[in-house]
């Protein structure tokens, strides 16, 4: 039996999930700019239409792949427990995410093609940096009003803290020049990383706690 009209809910997703994840794949094989949307409907068996009605063109597919990737770590970030188990959590998630060589190539990817297609930039930026420093930012400034964290302004808290698990090693990483961590190893590179930035801003009184 043919079946008319609109899919339901659930085939929605099942079909936008295939079209993202083969749309990764793609993306690390040809690039951005060498890749057609004609070969990502082809490969994802949907419709140009169904690609222009859900995400408005080949830069909204990069951006919707970038905000299921910030997902994974934004909700990680749970909004009860002690900032220490908070961020650490959160650290934990971001930094294997982060780390994979997929999530390398494809940051390659965007700055190499970048230039050429300013929408693709947008589209990082907002579903990925710009997103997470909106979550941290007011988890933070949760967490001040709480009376755990000092009052220092809560954008430069999310900034820092990014900068802080990140540092020189992402550079090496990035470069290849050492093998991606594993669990076991960013569990350990979140704890350090959270311990040493809280140090800065961890009321007193929660410190000698702690």
């Amino acid at each position: 039996m043919i079946r008319c009209g609109r899919p339901c809910k659930g085939d929605e997703q099942l079909s936008r999930d295939r079209l993202l994840d083969s749309a990764k794949q793609l993306f690390l094989e040809y690039g951005y700019g060498n890749l057609s949307m004609e070969v990502m409907a082809k490969e994802a068996r949907v419709s140009l239409r169904t690609i222009y009605n859900q995400f408005d063109g080949k830069a909204g597919i990069f951006g919707a792949l970038i905000k299921r990737c910030s997902d994974q770590f934004i909700d990680s970030l749970p909004c009860d427990g002690s900032p220490e188990e908070a961020l650490t959590s959160f650290a934990r998630v971001f930094l294997f995410r982060m780390t994979r060589p997929d999530a390398f190539r494809i940051r390659a990817i965007l700055i190499g093609e970048s230039a050429r297609f300013p929408d693709l930039a947008f589209q990082y930026y907002e579903h990925g940096p710009r997103r997470t420093l909106a979550y941290l930012t007011e988890f933070f400034r949760n967490q001040q009003l709480a009376g755990f964290i000092t009052q220092i302004p809560p954008e430069f808290l999310s900034d820092q803290f990014l900068s802080t698990l990140r540092g020189e090693r992402f550079h090496r990483l990035q470069l290849g020049l050492e093998p991606a961590p594993d669990e076991s190893e960013t569990d350990v590179w979140a704890k350090e990383a959270t311990t040493l930035f809280l140090r800065g801003c961890l009321v007193t009184t929660h410190q000698s706690e702690s």
